[in-house]
């Protein structure tokens, strides 16, 4: 799908109405390819992006804390978890804050803002986010499908006992992308026909 700045400019003016900062939420399990997603629509539309790993990063840095040592408090005190997603949520309300918002809850944090946004959900298999990991870094495929299947549960676990949210429900979405055969190019065509509202 090909679209200058310019029209994605007056697209998302007339979308805004001058007034909206949050444009789309992007999210999906990890190895789902939002990531990728994310730098083509920011590549096309000039719009500003913020990810949970950035909000995650910077508070580390904020304590004080390595990356790693932070994460291991973050399974340990689930408050940490809710004071990372006030952060994030809080951007998605601020005035010249960013235009896409990446993170596995930001669609529902969206929903329960009453954010006028398109809301996109990349849907894959654990499977299929088991093969690109394998492709990216290696390993077997049997210990990356395991390790796949064992990180969406645990994050399903923790959402559900943080705010009662059925990752599986995808009730907060105007968009479910199905990505399991499709390439990143393919999905990113799809996301953009939407957001011109084709």
């Amino acid at each position: 799908v090909e679209s200058t700045q310019g029209e994605y400019a007056v697209m998302s003016a007339a979308m805004s109405g001058g007034e909206r900062m949050v444009h789309i939420t992007i999210s999906g399990a990890p190895g789902s390819g939002t990531s990728t997603l994310v730098s083509k629509i920011r590549e096309a539309t000039g719009w500003k992006s913020l990810n949970g790993g950035e909000v995650f990063r910077a508070e580390a840095t904020r304590r004080g804390l390595p990356v790693v040592e932070f994460s291991e408090l973050c399974k340990s005190d689930l408050d940490v978890d809710r004071s990372l997603d006030t952060l994030l949520r809080e951007a998605m309300t601020r005035e010249n804050g960013p235009q896409i918002i990446e993170s596995r809850l930001s669609g529902w944090w969206a929903h329960e803002l009453e954010l006028d946004c398109l809301k996109v959900w990349v849907a894959t298999s654990d499977e299929e986010r088991a093969r690109r990991v394998q492709n990216r870094e290696g390993g077997r495929f049997e210990e990356c499908l395991a390790e796949s299947s064992a990180r969406q549960s645990a994050d399903k676990e923790r959402y559900r006992i943080l705010y009662g949210i059925d990752l599986d429900d995808m009730t907060p979405y105007n968009l479910v992308v199905d990505a399991n055969d499709l390439s990143a190019d393919e999905v990113f065509a799809i996301v953009s026909a939407a957001i011109q509202g084709e």
